[in-house]
């Protein structure tokens, strides 16, 4: 999310009904610590205050072989931990500070009560969380077809087509 799409979930951290400590914490990260990882379950929303911070995923080559590529770096305003809050289900990623961030980590349940005591702020946060959705699947499908096709290309099923 950009800062205009941010703008909705800082509305929503300022509320006086939305209380930090009780629906939502900040917390601090030094570069290099991990924020999030893979597989593990957090029922929460997270915001970058201000630092950055960088999606790594780990991906089996078999053999015993693991590599640890950086996806996307992550800087101020941006949310991660959207697919979890949608659909509770374990983070797909690690999350590593790359240098000391502040992040306001939003608990799900809180969120959620939030937005339906409060509709004129549900509706903008979910239409944004769609824009989000709807960017981050566009650039993974972008990434994922030029993948096959330079593996495609590779293993010469090129050769086979005039």
């Amino acid at each position: 999310m950009n800062s205009d799409q941010t703008s909705y979930l800082l509305a929503i951290l300022a509320h006086p009904a939305f209380k930090e400590g009780e629906h939502w914490q900040t917390r601090t990260f030094t570069a290099e610590q991990t924020i999030l990882e893979e597989g593990e379950s957090t029922s929460s929303l997270y915001l970058i205050l201000n630092g950055r911070a960088r999606v790594i995923a780990n991906i089996d080559l078999g053999s015993d072989k693991t590599i640890h590529p950086g996806f996307k770096d992550l800087t101020q305003h941006d949310v991660f931990g959207e697919l979890s809050f949608i659909n509770d289900q374990p983070h797909t990623t690690n999350i590593t500070a790359v240098s000391d961030c502040k992040i306001a980590v939003i608990k799900s349940e809180s969120l959620e009560q939030f937005l339906n005591s409060h509709p004129e702020h549900g509706m903008p946060f979910y239409k944004e969380m769609a824009k989000l959705l709807a960017l981050r699947l566009h650039t993974t499908n972008t990434k994922a077809f030029s993948l096959l096709a330079w593996g495609l290309s590779h293993q010469g099923v090129n050769e086979h087509f005039d």
